[in-house]
């Protein structure tokens, strides 16, 4: 870590997380990171779900909810970023504060519930934006959306022609009953829906469902045969946790959906699990306490052919992108792999 990244940490520390996380978007957006640009090798650059990645290695929802830094994200080295979630209407979200770091965990936990200005606001932006990569976007539902399923709809629609991709959330724990939409009759409609509007307005481009950690052996086979079922493009394991297991920071009681290192074992399990159920007929992409690129790559050899990070830059800075997807390449190497599609899964 450069010097002066370790004194813009510290000094980004000493605010309160959601404060300190807008002064770095705002950083990052003006430039004042480091930026190699997409990072690639033969062993790391290939196709999942019909589009190219320069490397398997990418920045997940809720960093840039309002695509306010698409551009400067892109360039810290990764494959590909994915923005939101956005909502149709603009959402204030859950009452400050709803954002706390847990140092000693290397964790965070947030209620931030859905805050984001909206997916008109959001689209200007991305219009504005070069998009010189893979970017997604993280559907999601106004709270008081009388018609929840319609919204991921509607904002699938309004984004067509500007993402690559669409997740569709349904495992925020901060939105009240928004898990409900993981059981599989509700999630059976949904992603028809969302298929449907894909169909008439982005025709081929993937669309991926997004699952909680925390979901039982039973929930998670049906929800793998609800993917195969719908033929659903992939599926992102996974979002934030309710447990408290093993944590000794001061917030750790705090409401919300913990992430970071705590979540790793956690989500990998899911991962290694959804990897067995789909084999291999559903894209996986593994999310959740990502801080290294052995963490990536054990990601990788549990199934996954995606990998996301984002609480680790709260700890790391924003150069930890590019040296996990630098060591990514070196232990593909060291294994003997030529293509990062030969390791995933080898675990299993």
């Amino acid at each position: 870590m450069r010097v002066v990244e370790r004194a813009g940490l510290a000094a980004l520390r000493l605010l309160d997380p959601e404060t300190a996380h807008a002064l770095a978007l705002r950083a990052l957006a003006a430039g004042l990171a480091p930026a190699p640009g997409p990072i690639s090798s033969p062993r790391l650059a290939g196709r999942a779900m019909g589009l190219e990645f320069p490397n398997p290695v990418g920045i997940a929802a809720g960093f840039d909810k309002n695509a306010q830094a698409v551009d400067a994200a892109l360039r810290l080295g990764v494959g590909f970023v994915e923005i939101g979630a956005v909502t149709p209407r603009p959402q204030p979200g859950n009452p400050r504060p709803r954002l706390f770091r847990l140092p000693r965990d290397r964790a965070a936990i947030n209620r931030f519930g859905f805050n984001n200005d909206g997916m008109e606001a959001i689209a200007r932006r991305l219009e504005r934006a070069r998009r010189d990569g893979v970017v997604g976007v993280n559907l999601g539902a106004n709270k008081d959306s009388p018609d929840r399923a319609a919204d991921y709809a509607a904002v699938l629609r309004r984004f067509a022609g500007l993402a690559d991709f669409f997740t569709v959330n349904v495992s925020s724990p901060n939105t009240e009953r928004l898990r409900d939409l993981q059981g599989a009759a509700a999630l059976d409609r949904l992603l028809a829906l969302c298929q449907e509007a894909r169909d008439a307005a982005a025709p081929g481009k993937p669309v991926l469902v997004k699952i909680a950690p925390d979901l039982s052996g039973d929930e998670l086979a049906a929800i793998a045969q609800v993917a195969m079922r719908r033929a659903i493009d992939g599926i992102v394991a996974t979002n934030t946790t309710l447990s408290r297991e093993g944590l000794r920071s001061p917030h750790a009681a705090q409401a919300g959906g913990l992430s970071g290192a705590p979540l790793f074992a956690r989500s990998t399990e899911t991962l290694r699990a959804l990897a067995r159920l789909t084999q291999g007929r559903v894209t996986l992409v593994g999310v959740g306490g990502v801080f290294s690129g052995r963490d990536a790559y054990a990601k990788i050899r549990a199934g996954a052919r995606l990998v996301q990070l984002y609480t680790a830059l709260v700890y790391e800075g924003p150069g930890l992108a590019a040296r996990i997807v630098r060591e990514l390449d070196e232990l593909l190497a060291r294994d003997g792999f030529s293509h990062v599609d030969q390791a995933v899964g080898a675990d299993l």
